[in-house]
């Protein structure tokens, strides 16, 4: 999915990124755009950052203390991970790291643990059984390795944790569970997830409405996994899927009542709280509730002819990654998001959570070469002759919510780091294994220079900086202009 430019960033006449490059270390990486693959990570019961920069012969490992200081280094041989994805990791009780290699079908592991002080590493293998179908999602959680995995015809999801070379399995049984929409069609939970894919979202991060705007989302939490489903828009399914004891909990929160018939609807869980949206042609309803005991704390009705009074920004319409038009009225925009997934994000930031509106859609769309004469590799077919593109479309606004769930006015708000990351990575042509870690009160941007052959950690925090302190941006028309990105990965802590 093409990463769009957070728009908040068009808000700004005048920028300086609050950033501060914290090491460098020289590495020569055999085609790192092809070969290469890497991880950054925290230890999060010693702080430890660790670095994983690999390429096709060896992997490097980059291991800094708290106060980023390189503390140890190790160069490993890669052996029988040819054709593998990198997936993961865990840190053991003995403080060494592990990585999960995987294979390209995705039925076999190498797990490669990696002693520092030795400069060694030993191997094992781990095969999944034949009726797996397919991975739901990979997490870490307290040092530990978690795959979500599907089995094929059966109405339940299997967990695998890795730790300390042992691997433990706890079902999800979702078989007595009933999954029915608004006009009383029953799903099976398989068809259910089959359809509308589960979507991870990143604990403490920015999530896109290109990601919120999925139907079916998962949340990682400490104890406990959290799905919320709103394939019914008359209501949110909850399940919450207990890490100790395998046990499922179901919860529904009825969405607000709409007084015309509503094509989308849609929610997003942050701090104990669900988050409801609701969309018409005529209106808009905003909901939240406590998600303990259920009860709306906050409601809110906008009507096509009301003017949004707690936005913080214009209203944004982006099609594909051309430059965003702002959208004047109310109107247009519940006319423009009819025909989307109607999506909220909500992101906590200090005291206040920021939250975006809106909805996102895309479609993928096939060419096919039909002259075996075509000299398709020129133009960008595959080896089946088959080209494909992709058409989306995007419509938002932010608004701000302080510690007692009230609208805060502030359009000129300073830039979050995430904001700043995402701009320096728009800027920057010769960054690549690009990886965010978020820490406790900043962000570390760690990428492979292809220029300058080294390996890069930056570090990103809220805000402006003075010029006479920082780097400068120069082009200011920069922010005009939308930014793909390759995909990134965001690592749980």
């Amino acid at each position: 999915m093409k990463k769009l430019l957070l728009f908040s960033l068009l808000l700004y006449q005048s920028i300086l990124l609050s950033q501060t490059v914290l090491n460098t270390y020289p590495l020569n990486l055999n085609n790192p755009l092809e070969n290469g693959q890497a991880l950054n990570i925290e230890d999060v019961k010693t702080h430890d950052i660790y670095v994983f920069a690999a390429d096709d012969k060896k992997i490097n490992i980059l291991k800094y203390n708290k106060s980023l200081f390189l503390t140890n280094q190790f160069s490993d041989t890669l052996r029988n991970v040819d054709y593998r994805t990198l997936i993961g990791h865990s840190i053991s009780e003995d403080g060494n790291p592990t990585l999960y290699w995987s294979s390209q079908n995705r039925r076999n592991l190498r797990i490669i643990k990696y002693y520092l002080d030795t400069k060694t590493s030993r191997a094992l293998n781990f095969d999944f059984p034949e009726n797996i179908e397919y991975f739901v999602t990979t997490f870490q959680k307290d040092n530990t390795f978690y795959i979500l995995g599907k089995e094929r015809n059966q109405q339940h999801l299997i967990l695998y944790q890795f730790q300390n070379g042992k691997c433990e399995i706890k079902m999800f049984d979702f078989s007595g569970m009933p999954f029915q929409n608004e006009k009383g069609q029953k799903f099976t939970f398989s068809s259910l997830i089959r359809y509308f894919p589960l979507q991870k979202m990143e604990s403490g991060d920015f999530n896109s409405l290109d990601k919120t705007s999925g139907l079916n989302k998962m949340y990682i939490l400490d104890n406990q996994i959290i799905l919320t489903f709103d394939y019914n828009s008359k209501q949110t399914q909850v399940m919450s899927l207990n890490l100790e004891n395998g046990e499922i909990t179901e919860k529904n929160f009825e969405q607000p009542v709409s007084k015309n018939p509503s094509k989308s609807s849609n929610s997003f869980y942050s701090q104990n709280k669900l988050f409801q949206v609701k969309a018409s042609k005529d209106e808009f309803l905003f909901d939240i509730k406590d998600f303990d005991s259920q009860k709306s704390i906050k409601s809110v009705s906008i009507s096509k002819n009301d003017t949004i009074r707690f936005k913080n920004s214009p209203i944004f319409l982006q099609l594909n990654n051309e430059k965003p038009q702002e959208l004047k009225t109310t109107g247009k925009f519940l006319k423009q998001l009819y025909n989307l997934n109607v999506g909220v994000s909500v992101f906590q930031n200090k005291n206040n959570n920021v939250v975006t509106f809106g909805g996102f859609i895309e479609h993928i769309y096939s060419s096919f070469a039909y002259s075996p004469f075509d000299n398709m590799s020129l133009r960008g077919f595959d080896d089946m002759g088959v080209q494909q593109y992709s058409q989306s479309k995007m419509v938002s606004f932010d608004a701000m919510l302080n510690a007692n769930n009230e609208f805060v006015n502030n359009p000129q708000q300073e830039p979050l780091a995430i904001d700043n990351i995402f701009y320096f990575l728009s800027i920057n042509k010769n960054v690549t294994l690009q990886n965010i870690l978020k820490l406790k009160d900043y962000y570390i941007l760690s990428y492979y220079d292809n220029v300058l052959k080294q390996f890069v950690l930056r570090k990103f925090t809220d805000g402006f900086i003075r010029e006479d302190n920082g780097n400068p941006i120069m082009n200011k028309s920069q922010f005009s202009r939308p930014a793909k990105f390759d995909k990134l990965k965001f690592i749980e802590n």
